[in-house]
């Protein structure tokens, strides 16, 4: 049972419909402002890939050209990426733990590694 995609001219606005028969189908209507004057877009789909595809696209070198490892915001770009290629929900834990990753990046702006807080100053004594 195909869905349809169409573009509705009465109301410009896009609209899915699930057709039964295509052979025996009547012509599509709006279900929004009932109108005949449609025209069908290409639908997206997806590809189902296999795990060796999988592992091999996430090998690619050339995907990983602006991965800074002492980036926290580059690290959680490429662990998105990761988790998207393999099809996994990360979970709210892995999400939260790099949105706290990418905060600290933000606050450690141009102050370096140790941040310039106290523990600085404890340091320079040594």
């Amino acid at each position: 049972m195909p869905i349809y995609e169409y573009e509705c001219h009465g109301c410009r606005r896009r609209v899915s419909l699930l057709v039964l028969s295509p052979s025996t189908a009547a012509a599509p209507r709006c279900p929004r402002c009932g109108s005949l004057e449609l025209s069908r877009l290409m639908s997206r789909f997806a590809t189902v890939k296999s795990e060796d595809a999988r592992l091999e696209s996430l090998a690619d070198p050339s995907q990983y050209g602006d991965l800074d490892e002492n980036d926290p915001r580059s690290m959680a770009r490429f662990m998105k990426r990761m988790g998207d290629e393999m099809g996994e929900d990360l979970g709210e834990d892995v999400d939260a733990a790099m949105e706290e990753a990418i905060a600290e990046g933000d606050d450690a702006g141009g102050e370096g590694e140790g941040g310039g807080g106290e523990g600085g100053d404890d340091d320079s004594g040594l």
